[in-house]
């Protein structure tokens, strides 16, 4: 099934999660002290990325099964990854091997990356990923993970306007919006206007918003401590 251009910019675009990755992978290089294996993290995340790019570019509308569980695939070794790193940041802190200043900076940006990595995660698993959001008309979508005010506004929308292509009832998720999720899950700790519908997602915030909670509470805290 086509889709309209306007909605197509909005969906399937692959660059803006694209940015993020290189975001997320400059900030691991220019961490000052590497606390596990970075560069070959970097490498792998690199090739997967070019990979990614080269059999299914910014707005294909196709996606094979491969790319679609190598992007999986990707942006959960980014979020594991992470999570190894507030915990390696903890330990370091426990045992009083990490300055205060150096763990501030480290927790700065493990909490940076950490909000690009569960976005990611979020885009790529959110009602079969972009491609599928994108491409299929949404009784043929799989079970949405999130529910978005948007979703609200549609059902209320008049049957004009849900077959017009540029209303607000044909809107769809884009990067942004996972990226907007991600960024207010983890400075409050809880879903704000966006509701987790599946266990999956539920247990996916719950991890996010819990290793926010740590690094701000014991993380940073503590070396706040230190630093006084």
């Amino acid at each position: 099934m086509s889709v309209p251009e306007p909605m197509r910019r909005r969906t399937s675009n692959r660059w803006p999660a694209f940015v993020g990755i290189v975001i997320m992978l400059t900030i691991y290089a220019i961490t000052p002290q590497n606390i596990v294996p970075r560069l070959w993290l970097i490498v792998i995340a690199v090739v997967m990325l070019l990979l990614i790019i080269i059999v299914n570019p910014g707005r294909s509308g196709v996606e094979s099964n491969i790319v679609r569980w190598l992007a999986i695939a990707l942006s959960l070794m980014l979020m594991m990854f992470n999570l190894v790193d507030v915990v390696f940041i903890v330990a370091d802190l426990i045992n009083g091997q990490t300055l205060g200043r150096l763990v501030l900076l480290e927790a700065a940006e493990v909490w940076i990356a950490n909000v690009i990595a569960f976005s990611l995660v979020y885009w790529e698993i959110d009602r079969g990923g972009p491609i599928a959001r994108a491409t299929l008309s949404r009784e043929s979508l799989p079970t949405a993970d999130f529910k978005f005010p948007q979703d609200d506004e549609r059902a209320a929308a008049s049957e004009v306007e849900r077959s017009s292509s540029t209303s607000k009832a044909n809107w769809r998720p884009g990067y942004v919006d996972y990226l907007y999720i991600a960024l207010t899950n983890m400075m409050a700790f809880t879903p704000n206007d966006v509701v987790p519908l599946t266990a999956r997602t539920k247990i996916l915030m719950g991890i996010q918003g819990l290793s926010g909670f740590v690094i701000l509470a014991l993380v940073i805290g503590r070396s706040v401590n230190i630093l006084a």
